[in-house]
């Protein structure tokens, strides 16, 4: 029973997070800025998080140490949901969020150069799958627009965003409830679009309701029930099932993109996002993978007299 509920809280984790462009789009159409949509965001965010916590009777106490770390994660979770949103401009929401899901991809490149973290063959070969369908989705086609500019804003989402998961597992909040972190993280991201906001007197009111629900539904759902579910789904099936469910996440958005804004999607951009999936499979299931191929070789190995 436990491990089906694990599931579940992994398919919500990974369906709601692909719910960004629902929410997100309209208010862009509405001609709402970016930074204005991600300001009241993590506001909302913060707001509900906070809430939960409240509820659960949990501590929100840290230490003047703690502050620096969390000001650079939420750095780093500035520029990845920024580029994010800035991406839907220039390719189709599926295609967006496709790209962003690389960023596992990254995380292996980063522990590798800077923590010389050992990258076995396989994770080379998730690169070069990545590549690959980078590469498919970057071509010109009639089908889902998407340019050079608008891939890489995106993989500088996916950038940013592994470094976000790298500055956690390797900073002092790491062993911290994992609630605690992403409530400081939203406050810490709300603060810095607060500031860039006023200081360059770019913040907007929504301009009718229908923009404040969208709000409202963009910070809880994709942003506070997908982190809850998130850690509920790892208490309860472990972190790599719970990775694996993550391909669920681009499948939601592109869904979204061609059943709720009409967008076209072609047999090669298809390919593309399957071996962008593919090539993250690969890299979450790398252990799992040559455990499993160890196994074959040792039971189809000659045994010598």
């Amino acid at each position: 029973m436990g491990k089906f509920k694990g599931i579940l809280y992994g398919m919500a984790t990974s369906v709601t997070f692909g719910l960004i462009p629902l929410f997100s789009l309209p208010l862009i159409g509405k001609g709402m800025e970016y930074d204005s949509i991600l300001f009241y965001r993590f506001f909302f965010a913060s707001l509900a998080l906070g809430s939960v916590m409240l509820l659960k009777r949990e501590s929100f106490r840290i230490t003047l140490k703690d502050l620096p770390v969390f000001v650079l994660l939420s750095v780093f979770y500035t520029f990845s949901s920024l580029f994010l949103l800035c991406g839907y401009g220039y390719m189709g929401a599926g295609v967006a969020t496709t790209l962003h899901f690389t960023y596992p991809v990254f995380v292996s490149l980063l522990m590798f150069f800077l923590f010389r973290e050992k990258a076995s063959w396989l994770t080379w070969i998730a690169i070069a799958l990545a590549v690959c369908g980078v590469a498919f989705l970057s071509l010109p086609s009639s089908g889902m627009r998407a340019d050079v500019k608008g891939i890489v804003i995106v993989l500088l989402s996916a950038v940013a965003y592994g470094s976000y998961i790298v500055g956690v597992n390797k900073s002092r909040v790491r062993s911290m409830n994992s609630r605690k972190v992403a409530f400081y993280v939203f406050v810490f991201t709300t603060i810095i679009f607060a500031v860039k906001d006023i200081a360059s007197g770019s913040l907007q009111l929504p301009p009718d309701m229908a923009s404040v629900s969208n709000l409202i539904f963009l910070a809880v759902l994709p942003t506070v029930v997908s982190n809850i579910t998130l850690v509920l789904a790892v208490q309860n099936i472990g972190g790599t099932l719970t990775s694996v469910l993550g391909a669920l996440e681009p499948l939601t958005a592109v869904c979204i993109g061609a059943l709720v804004f009409g967008e076209d999607f072609t047999l090669r951009e298809g390919l593309g996002i399957l071996l962008v999936l593919t090539a993250v499979t690969v890299i979450i299931l790398t252990g799992t993978i040559q455990g499993t191929i160890s196994k074959v070789f040792r039971k189809i190995r000659p045994r010598h007299a």
